[in-house]
């Protein structure tokens, strides 16, 4: 700067000067100091043009290269390196390895529940969680649907073992229909092997739970030759839940079950994320991950978030307080019973489910409440209703739930009064929009009052930035987005990207797809049999497909009986047919109805084949199709036909 300065003042006083000598010479106007100007101004505006290019050079000139420190540069590679190292997988796995592993989903893609996949190595395999899912509203008569088991009956001498994430009726529901038929050992952390067991015994098959393996967490175990698995604490909606660490000779594939990254979890016991950046370290496969919510952008809240909405709830309250929520969700109902013993109420359990839940918790101490809180529920008439929570089922509307017989006036206890105050804290499984919104009207008609807290209610899956965070910490070369409909997964996969995993190392599942895993590549090599078994609950029967096909066909067609009597001699009708439907044609148009129907039989039998009228069952089908062909014309219907020929 100084120099600059100095520059400046110098060219200041070398101008005036020079403007000076010039204003002289003009005023001489002496000829002959032409030449010696024309060489002054030269100098002149040389002098200019040099003092104007240092200070140029003064003020903006190129400054000298700081020096480079060799020592630092070569460091900042090395740390390059480690950093390339630390994020490419590829540097962790053994890619001379010949090892591969097959993994078959056979539920819980395409849809919310019903998750089961199977991990198969040459010689051996494991199932991870048998759950069970529910039925649209057109599978009539239908409770639940289970996993076709038609590829473990195929491969039922290499399974090993059933290996259980956590106890959610969507990983553990169809067991007892699998158990029925093949056992395996089952390993799983405690609660899940409790509720199992319930399972078991309402299904008559008490001696299954000779089966049971409790597990450590934490602790690998060696399950036959050719796997060894670690269980690590996960958080989720639903108590004692984990993620797996599944290794084999290909490598180590992380399954992160059902989760959420809840830092304040209401039991203290934090997602064990230490374990998973140690796999991430030490090289992972392949990561199967939760994509229920991978469209939600903000951070899942916390479970205890959900504390100071019960806590209003239960301020404002003047009468009984109804809570209802999934009763796997322990935690959230643990809180509401604090905060309504905290209220002064006493605690009255109903719902076959929310009760054997809430004991097993209370028996193997999962949660720690006094006995003397709870009454029952032919109690509750006798006491006055601001003394009073009830929690039950039946958040999800289902017809056969506490609260949905509640509504309805059904409920052999409960009656629904004005003073009432309904808390739903869960939300809308996605198809069960209708159901819940017809009990809130029967709710309503009744005079209860419906709780309207936005903050009643936390998902139990993780959100896009979890998603997130499991993909970093786990670092894995492929990747398989699990549990949820397409949508759901193909976001998922997006976000896997955006994590570093490359495209190609990404593969979108469906039911049935055998996915081969190596560590120089992942591909699809094949695919099984999968579907749905229907069940129908208050028999624990399986239901024929054939069976719910005919129920969809009544319901949407209707039905059509045909009874004759045939001259067999002649195929001549005896009498006229008796016709009968139900849910084709109104009960005014039936007399106009069966006229159609004779007319088409007597067409029928004056066009019949040569030897037709013999063959009863040929005959009826036949007629059948003839039948079916005249009503889609009419009506544009297929109802059910059921024709009965009687030649003689």
């Amino acid at each position: 700067m100084e120099e600059n300065k100095g520059n400046t003042q110098e060219s200041v006083k070398e101008v005036n000067g020079n403007v000076k000598e010039e204003t002289r010479d003009v005023g001489n106007k002496k000829p002959q100091h032409n030449n010696n100007n024309r060489s002054n101004n030269n100098q002149n505006r040389n002098k200019n043009n040099n003092n104007q290019n240092r200070n140029k050079g003064g003020k903006g000139r190129r400054r000298q290269a700081t020096p480079v420190d060799e020592n630092l540069r070569k460091f900042v590679g090395l740390n390059a390196e480690i950093h390339k190292q630390r994020l490419n997988p590829h540097y962790k796995l053994d890619l001379n390895s010949k090892d591969k592993i097959r993994i078959t989903p056979l539920g819980g893609l395409g849809e919310i529940g019903g998750n089961i996949t199977v991990f198969e190595t040459q010689n051996e395999a494991i199932l991870v969680d048998v759950g069970m899912s529910f039925p649209d509203e057109d599978m009539h008569g239908v409770d639940i649907l289970v996993p076709d088991f038609t590829y473990i009956r195929e491969i039922k001498d290499k399974i090993k073992a059933v290996i259980i994430t956590h106890s959610h009726e969507d990983h553990i529901g169809a067991m007892p229909y699998l158990f029925k038929e093949m056992q395996f050992p089952i390993y799983a952390s405690p609660l899940p092997l409790a509720m199992i067991g319930n399972k078991f015994d309402e299904h008559h098959i008490k001696e299954a739970r000779r089966h049971f393996n409790p597990i450590e967490k934490r602790k690998i175990y060696e399950i036959g030759n050719d796997f060894k698995i670690e269980w690590m604490h996960m958080t989720h909606s639903i108590l004692d839940s984990s993620s797996l660490a599944i290794t084999t000779d290909a490598g180590t594939i992380i399954h992160t079950g059902d989760f959420k990254i809840d830092h304040t979890p209401i039991d203290g016991y934090t997602a064990d994320l230490h374990r998973l950046a140690y796999y991430g370290d030490k090289g992972v496969l392949c990561l199967l991950s939760d994509s229920t919510n991978s469209y939600n952008a903000l951070p899942t809240p916390s479970e205890l978030s959900v504390a100071p909405a019960l806590d209003r709830v239960f301020a404002k309250a003047e009468g009984r307080v109804i809570l209802s929520t999934f009763s796997s969700n322990i935690h959230r109902v643990f809180q509401a019973i604090q905060y309504g013993v905290k209220h002064g109420r006493k605690v009255a359990v109903i719902g076959r489910s929310m009760e054997r839940n809430i004991e097993i918790a209370m028996q193997y101490d999962y949660i720690k409440l006094p006995k003397n809180i709870f009454v029952e529920p032919d109690q509750i008439a006798h006491m006055s209703d601001k003394d009073v929570l009830i929690v039950t089922t039946g958040s999800q509307g289902e017809p056969s739930s506490a609260l949905f017989r509640m509504s309805i006036g059904e409920h052999r206890h409960v009656k629904i009064k004005p003073s009432d105050l309904i808390v739903l804290s869960s939300r809308a499984i996605p198809g069960n929009e209708g159901s819940i919104s017809g009990m809130l009207n029967h709710l309503q008609r009744a005079g209860a009052t419906i709780s309207r807290e936005k903050d009643i209610h936390v998902s139990g899956h993780a959100s896009i930035e979890e998603q997130k965070l499991m993909l970093r910490l786990v670092n894995p070369k492929f990747f398989l987005p699990v549990h949820g409909e397409y949508n759901h997964v193909m976001r998922h996969s997006e976000t896997a990207v955006l994590c570093g995993v490359p495209e190609r190392n990404i593969y979108i599942m469906n039911d049935g797809d055998t996915i081969e895993v190596a560590p120089k590549y992942m591909r699809k090599v094949k695919s099984v049999r999968t579907g749905k078994t229907y069940i129908d609950n208050q028999n624990n029967h399986k239901i024929d497909d054939d069976i719910v096909i005919d129920r969809q066909k009544l319901a949407s067609d209707g039905i059509v009986m045909i009874v004759a009597q045939v001259d067999g001699q002649h195929s001549k009708m005896l009498s006229k047919p008796l016709v009968t439907t139900f849910g084709l044609v109104a009960d005014k148009q039936d007399k106009y109805f069966a006229k159609e129907i004779e007319d088409v039989l007597e067409h029928f039998l004056i066009n019949i084949k040569e030897g037709l009228i013999d063959n009863q069952r040929a005959l009826e089908n036949d007629l059948r199709q003839v039948v079916r062909k005249h009503i889609y014309r009419k009506m544009k219907k297929y109802p059910l036909i059921v024709p009965h020929v009687f030649v003689q």
